[in-house]
C-alpha cells in the first residue's frame, strides 16, 4: 500500500492524498492550489500536460472531508479528464460544495469572458488555463456524490471500508478513518480533514478517532494559539460598541462566505436579543453566503445542542430585524450612501477580490471606518496588508491613505490552534501509532509542531514534499 502526498504538502492549500493498493486507488481531497502563482501553474501544467500529476481515469473513488475549494475545487477537473467514480461524503457537505463549486465556475466563466474580450480589442492571446471549468463541469460532477452519514461504516472496495467522523471546522466537515485489508492484515489510516475548534459557535466539537496505524494531520496553526479567549457574543458586541455605537461608526468584516458568515450571523442574532443594544441595520453582502445559510438552516439538526435550542426557542437561527441580505451588485454598491452607523459583513475574508474589496476601498480613507478582520490572511492578500499596519495601500491598481482603524479578532477563526491539534494527536497511543504525517501548513507552522508532537511522544513524524511516496 502506497500513500503519495500531492497538495497541503510543506504549503496550506491544494489539499490532495493518492493512496493505493493493489488493485485500488483512491484520491482523499482534490482541492485547489492557492498557494502556486500563475506562473507556476503554467509551468507545472505545461510539464504535465494536465492539471494533475497522475492519470485521473485510474482513480476509483475520492473521499472529501469538508466543502472549502482548497479541498474540493479540482474535483470537476477531475472528471474533465476521465475520472469515472464517485465522491463520498457527508449530506452537508455535498450541498456546501455544490454552491462553492458553481461560485468557482463563475469566477472561471468572467476570467474568460475578460479573456475573449481583450483578444476582440486586440490585446495579446492569452491562453485559457487547464483549472478552469464551467457550471455544466459541475453539474456533471455532482451527479456523481454519494452522501454517507457520520458514524457510518460505508465499503468502498471488497477490502476498503471508511467512517466519517465529525471535525467541527465547517458543517459537516469530518476526519475519515480508512481501514484496509491487504495481505491478510488490517490497517487503519486516519486523515483529520480540517481540525475545528472546541465550543465555535453552530458547530459540534471534533469527535475523536479511533486507534490508526498512520495518522495524516493538518498542522494550519501548528505554532499559534488563539490570543482571543473571551465568547464571541462578548468579544464581538465589545468590537460594535466601540466602533458603531460610542461613535456613529461603519464596521467592515471580511468574511468567508461559507462557515464564517454563518457563525458571525448567529452571533449577531443572540448579540440583539439577549442584550439591549440599539438595531444597527447589518448588511450580509455576498449571495453565496445567503445560499450557504440556507443550507445550514436546513440542517440545524446537526449543529450543536445550544445551537438546536436557539432554533427551537426563536425559530431562526440567522434571520433577525435589522439584518438585509443584499444579493444584486447595484444594491451593494448602493450600501455606501446610508450614512448611518451599519455593520457590512462581505467576502473574501482575506479581502483579496470579492464585493468586500469595494467596501474596503469606499471606506479606507474614512476614520470613522473600522475594519475587522476575523480570520487568517495569506501574506500578499490584501487582508495581509492591511493587518501589517501599511499607511498607504494599493487596492486595484490606486494608492490609499489607511485612515480607517484596523483591528483582528480571532474567536471566529474555524481552524483548531495548536493544543487543540496537539489534542488530537495525543488520543493515538504512541506505541500503536507508527507515523505521523503533516499537511496543509506552512513549513515554520509544521516545524513547530512537528517539534512539539516529538517532545511528547511520537518519535516518527514526517512533514512530506509535495509528491513523495510512502510505503505503509
Amino acid at each position: 500500500m502506497k500513500l503519495t502526498f500531492w497538495g497541503a504538502s510543506q504549503q496550506v492549500t491544494g489539499s490532495m492524498f493518492l493512496l493505493e493498493t493493489d488493485d485500488y486507488r483512491i484520491l482523499i481531497d482534490c482541492g485547489s492550489d492557492f498557494d502556486l502563482d500563475e506562473i507556476g501553474k503554467k509551468t507545472r501544467y505545461e510539464q504535465q500536460k494536465s492539471v494533475f500529476p497522475f492519470e485521473p481515469s485510474l482513480i476509483n473513488t475520492v473521499l472529501l472531508t469538508h466543502a472549502h475549494i482548497d479541498h474540493s475545487g479540482n474535483i470537476p477537473n477531475l472528471y474533465k479528464e476521465g475520472f469515472e467514480g464517485r465522491v463520498v461524503c457527508t449530506e452537508p457537505t455535498m450541498a456546501l460544495t455544490s454552491l462553492l463549486l458553481k461560485d468557482a465556475a463563475n469566477l472561471h466563466q468572467k476570467r474568460l469572458n475578460s479573456r475573449i474580450n481583450s483578444k476582440k480589442k486586440g490585446k495579446k492571446k492569452r491562453e485559457v488555463p487547464m483549472d478552469y471549468y464551467v457550471e455544466k463541469h459541475v453539474i456533471e460532477a455532482m451527479d456523481n456524490f454519494v452522501p454517507v452519514a457520520f458514524g457510518q461504516r460505508y465499503r468502498i472496495a471488497d477490502n476498503v471500508t471508511v467512517i466519517y467522523y465529525a471535525a467541527g471546522h465547517l458543517l459537516g466537515a469530518a476526519h475519515i478513518v480508512l481501514e484496509v485489508y491487504e495481505n491478510g492484515e488490517k490497517k487503519r489510516l486516519g486523515f483529520s480533514g480540517d481540525i475545528g475548534r472546541r465550543n465555535y459557535p453552530l458547530l459540534i466539537d471534533p469527535q475523536e478517532i479511533p486507534q490508526v496505524d498512520y495518522l495524516i494531520c493538518e498542522s494550519t496553526y501548528g505554532n499559534r494559539l488563539h490570543e482571543d479567549r473571551g465568547g464571541t457574543v462578548e468579544t464581538l458586541a465589545d468590537v460594535i460598541k466601540r466602533t458603531c455605537i460610542d461613535i456613529p461608526g461603519r464596521l467592515i468584516i471580511p468574511s468567508f462566505s461559507v462557515g464564517r458568515t454563518q457563525a458571525l450571523l448567529y452571533t449577531l442574532n443572540k448579540l440583539y436579543l439577549d442584550r439591549s443594544f440599539p438595531f444597527i441595520k447589518v448588511f450580509s453582502d455576498s449571495p453565496l453566503a445567503h445560499s450557504s445559510t440556507k443550507v445550514y438552516q436546513k440542517h440545524v439538526r446537526m449543529l450543536n445542542k445550544e445551537a438546536r435550542a436557539f432554533q427551537d426557542d426563536n425559530d431562526m437561527l440567522f434571520d433577525f430585524e435589522n439584518l438585509i441580505y443584499l444579493e444584486s451588485s447595484d444594491a451593494s454598491r448602493a450600501v455606501s450612501n446610508y450614512n448611518e452607523p451599519c455593520i457590512i459583513i462581505s467576502s473574501s475574508g482575506m479581502v483579496q477580490g470579492g464585493r468586500v474589496e469595494a467596501h474596503v476601498e469606499a471606506n479606507i480613507g474614512n476614520p470613522y471606518a473600522t475594519i475587522l478582520m476575523i480570520g487568517y490572511a495569506s501574506e500578499g492578500t490584501l487582508g495581509w496588508r492591511l493587518l501589517n499596519g501599511q499607511d498607504t495601500i494599493s487596492i486595484r491598481g490606486k494608492q490609499y491613505p489607511v485612515l480607517a482603524n484596523v483591528e483582528k479578532i480571532d474567536v471566529f477563526s474555524g481552524h483548531g490552534d495548536q493544543n487543540d491539534l496537539i489534542q488530537f494527536v495525543k488520543m493515538q497511543d504512541p506505541e500503536k501509532l507508527k507515523r505521523v504525517f503533516l499537511v496543509h501548513g506552512e513549513q515554520q507552522s509544521m516545524a513547530e509542531l512537528q517539534s512539539k508532537i516529538q517532545e511528547i511522544g511520537y518519535h516518527s513524524v514526517e512533514t512530506p514534499l509535495r509528491g513523495m511516496t510512502y510505503e505503509l
